[in-house]
């Protein structure tokens, strides 16, 4: 059954990426927000996002979930994932093969309501690690202007999401 959903994702007409990578790609956040926000109300369990997740850390199952989305990418960018950059360890970066594409630097952060009022703050605060540790340092250390990284954030809770960008 798993199996099946996850080719169903990949299987949108004849376009050569799915509605997520489109949106994606295209810097289009309302459009990346309402995709993943459709998928996850439609495929996720309480098991694998609730209090009491199968696993012991539930940022790892959409850490997970959002890389096999962007694994038709491989192509286009170099996916690393848990690497260290500046001060810290990045989530998710794709570097792309092209010059002319903007690299990418994603940050997951699970909703925690002892530290945040809501999916906004878990956001702000998962683009301010971004921005604290210099992730974009390996980047940059390459010759990646600045200009050309995009920064998002992915605040989950739940079965909802909240992606922003700076």
């Amino acid at each position: 059954m798993f199996r099946s959903i996850v080719r169903g994702w990949f299987r949108k007409g004849s376009s050569s990426y799915n509605d997520f990578i489109k949106s994606l790609l295209s810097g289009d956040l309302e459009a990346m927000n309402e995709y993943m926000n459709k998928v996850a109300l439609a495929t996720f369990s309480y098991f694998d996002t609730g209090k009491q997740p199968s696993g012991s850390d539930p940022e790892r199952f959409y850490h997970g979930f959002v890389l096999g989305l962007m694994v038709e990418l491989s192509g286009r960018y170099t996916l690393t994932s848990n690497r260290e950059s500046g001060f810290g360890r990045y989530d998710v970066i794709l570097e792309p093969v092209n010059s002319e594409d903007d690299a990418m630097i994603l940050e997951f952060k699970v909703f925690q309501p002892k530290k945040e009022k809501g999916l906004e703050d878990t956001a702000r605060a998962a683009l301010a690690q971004i921005e604290e540790k210099r992730y974009a340092a390996g980047l940059e250390a390459k010759g990646v202007p600045i200009g050309k990284i995009r920064k998002y954030a992915f605040a989950f809770e739940g079965k909802n999401v909240l992606i922003q960008g700076s």
